[in-house]
């Protein structure tokens, strides 16, 4: 039976896929159906928070006396997930009467499963810093599927009529060196993977997904000291921001497109103030308010800068040629050669200021620089010297 379902973005026929949660949460139920009833099972059902029903091959089955594990492989759909096809495995075998000495981690949230011992093993990562949803030096499980994996053991045993603990190892083999790929290293999760989800359903480029990835990076910034910090899009950024500015990358946080929402995440996080540092390229796009840079929501690149260079004094035929060009690249050497360059980057940092401003609202100091690599800084707002002062200062205290 068919375990994805079919979505539209952006008028493109795309498949669903399933977390890691669900594929911890189903491998750890069909090793505990194998261990109660001793048949060997080839497919497992899981019902995911989404209410959505997969039906799960199992793979790699060990049995051995009081002990079953087996894996089930990720499918990520049309995700571009490095977590695709690995395989999750659940090792589930019977404990000692003493259990509820030996439960420690996520007891809080799952005092009601009182049979099920969790535990992580090679692969998953572990929390190194504040601002995560699990403390330091736990495992990075997530909630949703702690409470996925120990709802689905508990059918189990209620099935079977046994009321005996059980022990669930979760681990992943390759989580450790896909771990490098992700996020994790700076969120403070080292060590290997993360177990996620809250719907069980991967729902292919999920804008949702990477802003709430966002969202985390800034909150553990935030609760380990850092109220100021540097916003960047990517790795242009974060390179000049080492490069050439000499600040260091690790007090930054990428937004990828999503200036908008990280502006909103600092105000909800309580941040006193971020900076933006970003190319040309997506920056000239805030002197508009376009605050998801994303060229399929909205370019605008060159109608800016012809009209700011309409404000200066540019010719009719420079703003003709500056419509045609195709890259901010171009149309910075046409600005040059007009002589009007630096005037036009006066006013487009006014614009961009003033956008930025908007959407922060008074609580929320902002600034941005906005540079090219031809080219070096282009503009600055006028606070934005400033910001990174007091960030620098408070990475020193961190």
């Amino acid at each position: 039976m068919a375990n994805t379902s079919i979505v539209w973005k952006n008028q493109t026929k795309l498949r669903t896929g399933y977390t890691t949660g669900s594929c911890a949460a189903a491998a750890a139920k069909a090793a505990t159906h194998m261990l109660v009833s001793g048949e060997v099972v080839g497919e497992v059902s899981l019902v995911t928070p989404a209410g959505i029903r997969l039906y799960l091959e199992v793979e790699d089955i060990v049995k051995e006396n009081n002990y079953v594990s087996c894996a089930i492989r990720k499918d990520s759909g049309d995700d571009p997930d490095v977590t695709n096809g690995i395989l999750v495995y659940a090792g589930v075998s019977f404990v000692s009467d003493d259990l509820e000495q030996d439960n420690r981690e996520g007891r809080a949230e799952d005092e009601t499963i009182r049979h099920v011992i969790l535990e992580a093993g090679e692969g998953i990562g572990r929390v190194t810093q504040k601002g995560l949803e699990q403390s330091i030096g736990d495992s990075a499980i997530n909630l949703v599927p702690r409470r996925m994996i120990r709802e689905a053991v508990e059918e189990e045993l209620q099935k079977a009529g046994i009321d005996r603990g059980v022990r669930v190892m979760i681990w992943v083999p390759d989580g450790a060196e896909i771990a490098r790929k992700t996020f994790n290293p700076k969120l403070g999760i080292e060590g290997g993977i993360s177990i996620l989800g809250t719907t069980g359903i991967v729902e292919p480029m999920s804008e949702k997904a990477l802003t709430d990835t966002i969202f985390v990076e800034m909150k553990v910034r935030r609760e380990n000291g850092m109220d100021y910090c540097y916003v960047v899009p990517g790795n242009y950024g974060s390179d000049f921001l080492h490069d050439t500015l000499g600040y260091q990358e690790d007090a930054a946080v990428k937004c990828s497109n999503y200036v908008g929402e990280v502006i909103d995440d600092a105000v909800r996080l309580q941040m006193k103030g971020i900076l933006l540092v970003g190319h040309i390229g997506k920056f000239i796009k805030l002197a508009a308010g376009i605050m998801n840079t994303h060229s399929r929501q909205a370019d605008g690149r060159m109608e800016i800068l012809a009209a700011h260079a309409a404000m200066a004094g540019g010719s009719r035929e420079l703003i003709r040629q500056l419509m045609e060009c195709i890259t901010t690249t171009a149309a910075l050497a046409l600005l040059e050669k007009e002589g009007i360059l630096k005037e036009v980057m006066s006013t487009v940092m006014i614009k961009i200021e003033e956008h930025l401003k908007h959407r922060a609202g008074d609580g929320l100091e902002i600034g941005a620089v906005m540079f090219s690599k031809e080219m070096g800084i282009l503009g600055k707002t006028s606070d934005a010297d400033r910001l990174a002062q007091k960030i620098q200062s408070r990475k020193k205290n961190v």
